[in-house]
């Protein structure tokens, strides 16, 4: 991860993250920790219900798309934390085995009015399996730090 500052979350600008493999152990363990439906913890069951086999929860496919968010798209030395988030879906199921990448499409970026040293960075984000079906949509806004001011080098103030 190379630090990134509000200046470089260009508008207009697209890029790919990951991949990331979804495990089995995974989604059965996140399924019985927070989201306990048949379909999440059962495989034997899932095969029988409406989506023909074990499936993430979404929340577990919201972790998973913050997890590439976090680890490639935001920075340790610019990230200040979100607001929230606009116009989640969970577009397509995610499915053990699942391969997943993280498009990001960077909307809008623009600097705090009551803070000059942070601004607003609102993000397209696309996560998709690895044969391209969108399985996760929504607009992230994150506050970010303004790259720091240089201050003069030694001996130049003489």
């Amino acid at each position: 991860m190379s630090e990134r500052w509000f200046e470089d979350y260009v508008p207009g600008t697209t890029a790919e993250h990951g991949p990331l493999r979804v495990a089995e152990d995974d989604v059965v363990d996140f399924g019985r920790r927070f989201d306990p439906q048949p379909f999440h913890v059962d495989a034997e069951a899932a095969a029988a219900g409406p989506f023909g086999g074990l499936i993430a929860s979404g929340w577990h496919t919201c972790a998973l798309m913050m997890r590439l968010l976090a680890d490639e798209y935001l920075s340790p030395v610019s990230s200040l934390g979100s607001p929230g988030v606009d116009e989640l879906r969970w577009v397509a199921p995610v499915r053990p085995g699942d391969e997943l990448t993280l498009r990001t499409t960077v909307a809008e970026a623009r600097p705090s009015r009551s803070k000059p040293d942070r601004g607003l960075v609102r993000t397209r984000v696309e996560l998709m399996r690895q044969d391209g079906t969108v399985v996760l949509t929504m607009t992230a806004m994150n506050l970010v730090r303004v790259r720091p001011a240089q201050g003069p080098s030694c001996g130049s103030d003489r």
